[in-house]
């Protein structure tokens, strides 16, 4: 995944990148909301938010709904950036289903969400990746 996304143009790819700004891309997110997607603190969401910041793909803005919130957007960077993941993942993905049967691939999908360890962990996944096909 790196490797691909410096091949972009990208070569600041951080882990958690890629569940961030796919979140993020759909819906600014308070810090403690997408804390709560990745299954991590306030703290560790605030730090991934802050690298987000320093590499300018995130700003935080206040919540026009409630000035008490700050949620975090995407700048028109971080969209770019986002793009480029959610391809990058597609691609990688695709690749993997032509090496490998398809019901391989869903029975491999069933057991990596069955040892989540509980049902919040497992709604986190689905909102990030939804189950393969039949």
């Amino acid at each position: 995944m790196a490797r691909r996304l410096e091949g972009l143009g990208y070569a600041d790819y951080r882990r958690s990148d890629a569940a961030a700004l796919r979140l993020i891309a759909r819906r600014p997110l308070a810090v403690g909301e997408l804390g709560a997607f990745l299954g991590v603190t306030r703290q560790a969401a605030r730090k991934l938010v802050a690298g987000l910041e320093q590499r300018r793909y995130a700003r935080l803005e206040r919540d026009p709904r409630d000035s008490r919130r700050r949620t975090v957007v995407l700048t028109p960077a971080g969209e770019a950036y986002a793009a480029a993941i959610v391809a990058t993942l597609e691609t990688m993905n695709r690749e993997l289903g032509e090496q490998v049967d398809h019901a391989a691939l869903i029975a491999a999908d069933a057991v990596l969400r069955a040892s989540l360890a509980d049902d919040s962990a497992r709604r986190r996944a689905d909102a990030l990746v939804a189950p393969p096909a039949p």
